[in-house]
């Protein structure tokens, strides 16, 4: 799997123009949690449905795309 959700965070919040500030208010955390957020390739999935949320964006679809793309296609033979 090639996403990194932190990085991924970090650009929608600015493709909106919104701030890390903003982000951390509406998700009640602090700046520098948010920072550490954005660093990180994973996160929980509490917080990341609370970052969903507050920014509208379903990040949960994001990474089911990539975990069907990354999956081992099964082909089926009938016999």
């Amino acid at each position: 799997m090639s996403i990194h959700i932190g990085k991924m965070i970090k650009a929608e919040l600015e493709r909106q123009g919104r701030t890390k500030v903003w982000l951390a208010a509406q998700i009640n955390r602090t700046e520098p949690t948010c920072y550490n957020i954005f660093k990180s390739a994973t996160i929980d999935t509490g917080t990341l449905q609370a970052i969903c949320i507050a920014i509208s964006h379903d990040f949960f679809k994001d990474l089911s795309q990539d975990l069907t793309a990354a999956l081992p296609k099964k082909s089926f033979t009938i016999s």
